[in-house]
């Protein structure tokens, strides 16, 4: 819940308004002493004193607030509300005995009585909502409170408040009951329908404002559990969906607190963990694609800059109509590390095959076909592994099915058109790009002109139309991954 300063005043001042409100009441249905008062000059007294407090508290408030950090403002907003409403209180008791001659302390003590049960209700309910806005602003800042080891239990709080309210009510509902009773011994047997009458709607009274009070107070209660338990709900939530990034906000010095503290370690341990094995798999992706490349007499650089040329393809067609459904970023960066791992199937093929320099005859084309099939056997296998993996999927894909051509002529399967992965349509204009620019025993390095020449005479035919005109839009990006990675 987002509660800023201008809402913390306004409830603050229905607060006090309510306790002026009540008190107007209440002091003639505990004190003999104020029945005799006319009731504009007690209602004038209560909304002098009243609203004097509530502007002197505002401006102290925000003066000791400001000393403090903020895991300490909900504590600070507790006691200085129940001090001011006690200091109401007491001032009301001393106009009283100064200016309207009340003598005894009894009339004093059930007026700080009053003020007091009443400050406690507003102290809770606003050190609540403190609560909340501290969440706020430092959910804003993205910042955390360090909650020590040492604090006050939910449950011990818990026991606090509810045993306080009881009292206060106890007390209050007594001072009532008092009154009364001395009010009945001087009234006589006929008048005894109209005092039970009259003694009910002032029980009635207090115990309904009270009990607003007590239903308020569990209501912010609740406000703030649910918070606490939804900040948790929510991370766990996230973690679960793989985005580790999630940081639960440190706001108060409790169990929450302390909980939200070792959810944001256990999720930072995670983020370390899973980092490190993304990593590790990386480094194993390259280490294998870089070992087939050798035996085809290729450097490490062709990995590199395939599956850079598959990226920028990736997201040059991230807005087209027929590829934004399946070209989220995720799904571009599982293109991205599993394009490396496209012809590992290569290191299946014999020498004598793999390594001729000259035309390879039909027979000896077969078997290098095979080097696609063989790619994905392997990684079928790594799969069976693991429960699920994206990523070994999409490798399967781009291994298989890289050499397959858009008219249905490519190999092993004849897939045509849209049957073709995305990824292994991504891949072919990659490969083929990066095999033309590139030096091989059986020809010369060609130029980027005459490479991208050779791309587009086989749009449509060899690639998929989209993906030869996303070539051409990032061909100055191909360029530029060309030069990075030259050998």
């Amino acid at each position: 819940m987002i509660v800023n300063a201008p809402s913390r005043e306004l409830r603050s001042l229905c607060h006090y308004t309510v306790g002026a409100m009540t008190m107007i009441l209440y002091g003639g249905q505990v004190c003999p002493l104020v029945e005799t008062l006319k009731i504009h000059h007690w209602a004038l007294q209560l909304a002098i004193v009243f609203g004097l407090v509530f502007l002197f508290r505002s401006f102290f408030l925000n003066r000791i607030l400001g000393r403090y950090d903020l895991g300490r403002h909900s504590l600070v907003q507790f006691w200085t509300e129940l001090a001011w409403f006690a200091l109401a209180g007491l001032a009301i008791a001393g106009i009283n005995q100064v200016v309207y001659g009340f003598s005894g302390i009894d009339s004093g003590l059930k007026m700080i009585l009053g003020a007091g049960a009443l400050g406690f209700f507003m102290a809770a309910d606003m050190a609540m909502l403190r609560e909340r806005s501290v969440d706020r602003a430092l959910s804003k800042k993205g910042t955390v409170l360090q909650v020590s080891a040492v604090y006050l239990p939910m449950t011990v709080k818990f026991a606090i408040t509810a045993t306080v309210s009881a009292v206060f009510v106890t007390a209050v509902i007594l001072l009532v009951i008092l009154k009364d009773l001395d009010w009945l011994m001087g009234l006589g047997s006929f008048q005894a329908g109209f005092a039970r009458q009259s003694v009910i709607k002032e029980i009635s009274f207090v115990a309904a404002v009270f009990l607003l009070h007590t239903v308020n107070l569990i209501l912010s209660y609740t406000k703030n559990l649910n918070l606490a338990v939804g900040k948790e709900n929510t991370a766990l939530i996230r973690v679960s969906q793989g985005r580790l990034d999630t940081r639960v906000t440190v706001s108060s010095h409790d169990e929450f607190g302390i909980m939200a503290q070792y959810t944001n370690k256990m999720i930072q341990e995670l983020e370390m963990s899973s980092r490190a094995v993304r990593q590790a798999r990386d480094a194993t992706i390259i280490a294998l694609a870089s070992l087939a490349e050798t035996r085809d007499n290729e450097t490490g650089d062709h990995i590199y800059r395939t599956q850079s040329y598959v990226k920028a393809l990736a997201q040059a067609l991230q807005l087209h109509t027929q590829f934004c459904n399946e070209l989220d970023d995720e799904t571009i960066e599982v293109f991205f590390k599993s394009a490396p791992l496209h012809d590992i199937g290569k290191v299946g093929i014999p020498d004598r095959i793999l390594l001729k320099p000259g035309k390879l005859t039909p027979e000896e084309f077969d078997i290098m076909k095979q080097h696609t099939v063989l790619g994905k056997e392997a990684l079928e296998k790594a799969a069976r592994h693991m429960r699920s993996n994206n990523f070994l999927t999409t490798a399967q894909e781009i291994t298989c099915f890289h050499h397959e051509k858009w008219d249905g002529t490519g190999y092993p399967s004849g897939l045509k058109g849209r049957q073709i992965p995305v990824s292994a349509r991504l891949m072919a204009v990659a490969d083929v790009y990066d095999a033309l620019i590139s030096e091989r025993v059986y020809k010369a390095a060609f130029s980027h002109e005459k490479a991208r020449g050779i791309i587009m005479d086989g749009r449509a035919s060899h690639f998929d139309p989209d993906v030869a005109d996303a070539f051409l839009a990032v061909e100055d990006q191909f360029q530029a991954i060309a030069a990075r990675y030259s050998n």
